[in-house]
């Protein structure tokens, strides 16, 4: 089990600016859903300018910090993980199908045994 602990947000003006994100995200989709007589192209840019804004506000808090350093880590991490090779990929991939059909055929051949034992024999329906 991990063992820490969960940040949250305290700081007031934080607190504001994400409620503000929000706030901003609801009005985009509002906007997108009150101009229903104007153009995709313009509804889309009203609820996209609304995700931007929202991201913005939510850029200059604490959380929105934590979360970029949080990616820039992660990126970090995902270059120094090893990638299999595409023949390596193409390997374990036939593997995994050639399991995938041999448990297949495996509980076909079961339920068939069960259902003779049970239809065949005991109940004798066919």
């Amino acid at each position: 089990m991990s063992n820490t602990s969960v940040e949250t947000v305290t700081s007031t003006a934080d607190r504001i600016k994400l409620g503000l994100a929000v706030l901003v995200v609801i009005a985009g989709i509002v906007g997108f859903s009150m101009l229903d007589a104007q153009p995709i192209v313009a509804r889309i840019g009203v609820f996209v300018g609304g995700l931007i804004v929202a991201a913005l506000l939510a850029w200059f808090s604490e959380p929105g910090r934590r979360t970029l350093s949080f990616a820039g880590e992660s990126y970090n991490e995902v270059k120094r993980v090893s990638w299999p090779t595409r023949k390596e990929t193409i390997q374990m991939t036939g593997i995994v199908f050639a399991f995938v059909a041999v448990m297949g055929l495996l509980m076909w051949v079961l339920d068939k045994g069960i259902e003779w034992v049970l239809y065949g024999l005991l109940l004798g329906w066919k």
